[in-house]
């Protein structure tokens, strides 16, 4: 036998629950008003009028510094390679052998069995990195959006040496 509630229990009960065939509140449907939602269209489109040309009037900028990352890191390979074999591949073993192993002279004595790049890159505007090395110094570059050896503005070639 359960014991009878006490008289705060019952007044508690009783401001929480409405009497029986009392009317509900109604409830506010739950949405956005059309001003709300112009509002926020309205701000949507100032930003993309001041952001969008920003960025799409850009993309030659962007694959120059596209490739002067790739030309940093195809150079943080060669010196792993040198470190590891004690001199760059030679111009004739060119940046393959950053992938993998070379063959000729000079030879790459401890060659690391997982190489020193996963693959070799192509540059922006889809053309392999150039490569030369003399007296145990090397240059990576590329000819950039002209193709050509060396141009103006975004035409101008990248070189490492030169970064």
């Amino acid at each position: 036998m359960e014991p009878s509630p006490t008289m705060s229990e019952r007044t508690l009960t009783a401001s929480i629950a409405p009497p029986a065939g009392a009317p509900r509140p109604k409830r506010q449907a739950a949405g956005f008003t059309l001003i709300e939602i112009m509002v926020v269209v309205v701000i949507l489109g100032i930003l993309g009028a001041l952001i969008v040309p920003n960025v799409i009037g850009r993309p030659d900028q962007a694959k120059v510094e596209a490739a002067k990352s790739d030309l940093r890191a195809i150079a943080t390979a060669l010196e792993m390679y040198r470190m590891d074999n004690g001199n760059y591949p030679s111009s004739d073993q060119g940046l393959d052998a950053l992938v993998t192993q070379p063959s000729g002279y000079p030879e790459a004595r401890r060659w690391n069995p997982d190489g020193y790049l996963p693959k070799m890159p192509k540059d922006p505007w889809d053309e392999p990195y150039l490569y030369v090395s003399e007296d145990n110094s090397y240059d990576v570059y590329t000819f950039a959006r002209d193709r050509r050896e060396g141009g103006e503005g975004y035409d101008s070639d990248l070189r490492y040496t030169e970064l």
